[in-house]
This record gives C-alpha cells, structure tokens and sequence, in this order.
C-alpha cells in the first residue's frame, strides 16, 4: 500500500520527493493549500478585471511582456504559451524525474504563492496520483525561468495534448489516457501557463534523486576499498581514529571507521600485521581513500543543504505575496542547483578515479603482492580481469569528462532579456549519466577484489568482507578459467543498486 503525502506551504523532505517519484506515493492538497490557493487565485482574478497591465496576469510572457493582452484572449495566450514552450528534443527522461518535477511543481501551487485556480491544482495531483508520465525530452531547459521546456510537457499533458505514458508504461495520447483516468483537461486561464512551468522543478528533482543514489554509492566505496586493502595485503592502521582526528573533516572520519570497521577481525589483515612485515606504507590508492570519499561525503553534504533550501522554496514569477503584490523576480535562476550538481559530477569522478587505480594494482603482478597477473587461472592462455578494468578505466575517463561543469556555460536567449542562465537541467543530466557510470566502476572493482581475496586461500577475508564475496558467490562463480564477464558485472551492479552488497556487509561486522 502506497503512502499518501499532504502538500502545503511547509517544506518538503528529500524523502518524500524520493517516495513520490519511485516508489508511487500519492499526494493529496492539504486544508492550508487549499485556502491557500483559493484566496492567491480570487486575487489574481481581481487584478485581471483591471486595465492595468500586470505582468503574466494580462501581459505576454518575456521579451513580448510589453505587449498588454485583451481579457477575451487571454485563454488563447495561456494555451499558446504551454504549445510553444513544450519544445523539447531528443530521448524523454526517466519516469522518476517527471514524477519528481511534477511533484515539486504541485508544491510550489501548495504554498499559495503562484495564483493557479485549486482545480488546475487538483488536476496536476490527479495525473500524478494516476500514474501517468507526460513525455519529457531531454533537451529544451537551460536552467533559466525555470525549467520551462520540461514543465511545459506537463502542463501540455494536462491540457490534453501531447502524448503521455499510461499508468503500465504504455505511451498514448495524453487525452484518451486523461479520460480513462476520470481527468477533465484543463483549459488554462491568467497567470497559469507560467505558474506551471517557471521552476527549477526538474533540476532539483534529479538532484534529490541523485543525492539518494551517491549516498550509497560512497558507502559501496568505502566498502569495495576495504576489500581492497585486504586483497592487496594493505594495513588497516591509517583508518584509527585518533589520525582521522588531526584533519577533522566529517565525511573522511566516518569513511576510515567504515574501512575500519569492515576490516576488523580479518586473518588476512592479522597475517601481515607483525614485524616481519617489509611494508612501510599502502599506495595513496588505499592510504588516502578515507580522504577522497570523505570529500566527496561532505560535498555531497553541502549538496543536501542546498536541496533542503529548494525544497522550502517557492519558485514562481512572477510570485504573489502575502500583501497582495505581484511581483517580478529572479528566484527561478537555476544557479544555486547548478553548482551543487557539478561539484557532485566532479566528486564521482574523482572516486571512481581512485576506484580504478585500486582495481589495477590488484591485477598487475608486480605490485599485487602475490597474485596471479590479471587475476587470471592461467596466465597467458586465460585474461582474467584484464578487459573488465579496460571497461572500468574507459567509464572512469567518461566520468571525467562529465565532470566538466555545465554552470559556468551560459548562454544569451529570448532577445537578450534572458541573457544569463544557469544550465542546471543539463548538470542534472550529466549527473545521472555518472551515478551510472560510478555504479559500474565499483562493480568491476567489486568482483576483482572478491576474486583476490579467493585467491589468498587458505586465509580468510574479514566477517564483513567475506560476507559481501559470499553474496557475490550467488551470482557469480569464484577463480577458475575465463568466462563471459559482461553478465557478471551485470549481477554485481545489480547487487549494489540492490542494496543487497551493503546489507551484507553490515550483516557480516555485526556477527
């Protein structure tokens, strides 16, 4: 049974976004939206019934705004605004993201500042709680009056153009599908073309989502660089506490406990711990992961308060107040989310980066300390890992091309009145292309370092480590000659999208 959500003026949680958008919560107007909107929408409609002209209400839309629109053709102008804004090319996005922008859209509606009449309102929560995905394509956003392309689907759908998915997935004719579902289209009137589509409501969804997945992602890491360590004979002593304390920065101390913890108890870590040990010091690969997953915690850490700020805003313009003014602003530029979606592209690439270094000393035979070249059965004759790493370091590469920033890209539009924009849709984008691309990385680096520490039989991996190689044993067969590899670093990617490697491992340090 699904959670149902009650929007309001209050502010969103990350979490109620993410239960939204993936897992199928439903959503509801709360009593203070309702009033709420009700009194915004009387107010708009009296200010409409002037012969001034107010921008949005009685006036076209951007560098046409000078241009005061007659009461009788203000239908027509909403409707023309949704058809020509919904410009949008290339592939459509993920049904979680329009989930999410629609959801966030309907919330900003919920605190009463956007003048949209309570039965577009309830229209807009309808299609959502239905199931239906209005088609949004990838390109059309720059980040700038919101994410107008992308919201403007929406707001197409809801009128009853355009194709949208059904609730199985089925892609149809947004009408016939509204009809289905007991949804009267709606015919827009003053103000609602623009309420509906001047939002960061895109940029910010794929960050909530983002930010859901690299948390994860970075607990995964520290796991897989525990393995690691221990598959490489490396030393746990640089993960204590007391040197994590002499740099003080949260993220790198709970990274080092994590490593730690996950190394605790294991007998091949004991093996090589007394004086006869010739090893002075790890590679910076495992000596300094604590400090590079730290950073990228903690810059996910700032990306969070970021998105908390977002998600207590109300991005409209132009925005109704509480004195009843109407006014004007630049709320809806896209920057704030820019530059916290390419500070995460950057910190994935980074952690993949030191991923795959970890991953290839593990196959190089003259710094693995022991294992076969390539983790191979029989060198020569079979390859073991040596192509998946090629896949590893070619994604790693891809990541660090996506982590070129997108926010310092703007470019001039719309007759030059919108001449600076913030190109956060398409650091979303790229975002959500390295979230994939990083899951795969510590696939790779996962299977390698189980097979490793298969290969230090007779010695044993640590409770949490052997538990996490013994989930993999499930789907994927220990050392032996070469098999087909892509299926194996497709059950490894599932197993951490899963959830399933991680609860292993808290599993196995909790025995």
């Amino acid at each position: 049974m699904h959670n149902e959500l009650f929007l309001g003026p209050q502010p969103l949680s990350r979490a109620e976004v993410v239960s939204v958008a993936r897992e199928g919560s439903t959503v509801r107007l709360s009593e203070p939206a309702e009033r709420g909107i009700a009194a915004t929408r009387k107010h708009i409609e009296e200010l409409a019934a002037e012969e001034r002209p107010v921008y949005g209400v009685s006036t076209g839309f951007g560098a046409l705004a000078v241009r005061h629109i007659p009461r009788e053709r203000r239908a027509a102008l909403q409707q023309s605004f949704v058809r020509s804004h919904a410009a949008g090319a290339g592939d459509t996005v993920e049904p979680e993201v329009v989930r999410a922008q629609m959801l966030l859209r309907l919330h900003t509606i919920a605190t009463g500042h956007t003048g949209v009449r309570p039965e577009t309102a309830h229209a807009l929560a309808a299609m959502l709680n239905a199931g239906i995905v209005p088609l949004v394509h990838e390109h059309g956003s720059l980040g700038c009056s919101g994410d107008l392309a992308p919201l403007a689907a929406v707001a197409l759908a809801l009128t009853g153009e355009g194709d949208v998915l059904d609730a199985s997935g089925q892609q149809r004719p947004a009408a016939d599908v509204l009809a289905e579902a007991g949804i009267e289209p709606v015919v827009l009137a003053e103000k609602e073309g623009l309420a509906l589509t001047n939002g960061t409501d895109g940029m910010l969804g794929m960050l909530v989502l983002a930010l859901r997945d690299i948390t994860a992602l970075i607990d995964v890491a520290d796991l897989t660089a525990a393995m690691s360590v221990e598959a490489l004979l490396g030393t746990d002593r640089p993960f204590a506490a007391d040197l994590q304390a002499l740099r003080p920065h949260p993220g790198q101390a709970l990274s080092a406990e994590r490593m730690a913890s996950f190394l605790s108890r294991s007998p091949i870590v004991a093996s090589h711990r007394g004086p006869d040990c010739p090893r002075v010091q790890d590679a910076y690969s495992l000596r300094c992961s604590p400090q590079v997953h730290g950073a990228a915690r903690d810059t996910v850490a700032h990306a969070e308060t970021v998105a908390d700020r977002e998600l207590a805003s109300a991005i409209d313009n132009p925005v109704v107040l509480p004195d009843g003014r109407i006014e004007s602003n630049g709320n809806f530029h896209g920057a704030p989310l820019g530059y916290v979606l390419d500070f995460l592209a950057i910190a994935l690439a980074d952690v993949a980066s030191i991923c795959d270094r970890r991953t290839d000393r593990m196959l190089d035979v003259a710094r693995s300390h022991g294992l076969p070249a390539f983790l191979a059965d029989d060198p020569g004759v079979d390859s073991g890992h040596m192509i998946a790493h090629y896949t590893q370091a070619g994604i790693v590469s891809e990541l660090k091309r996506l982590a070129v920033p997108a926010s310092v890209d703007s470019i001039p539009t719309s007759a030059m009145q919108e001449d600076h924009v913030s190109m956060g849709w398409a650091a979303a984008r790229k975002l959500r292309r390295a979230v994939d691309g990083l899951t795969t990385v510590l696939a790779v680096e996962l299977l390698t370092a189980a097979r490793a520490l298969d290969l230090r039989a007779p010695l044993d991996p640590g409770p949490a480590t052997g538990a996490v190689r013994d989930l993999l044993r499930r789907d994927v067969p220990g050392p032996g000659p070469d098999r087909h590899v892509a299926p194996e670093i497709e059950a490894a990617e599932r197993l951490i999208r899963s959830g399933e490697v991680l609860a292993a491992a808290e599993s196995g340090r909790d025995r």
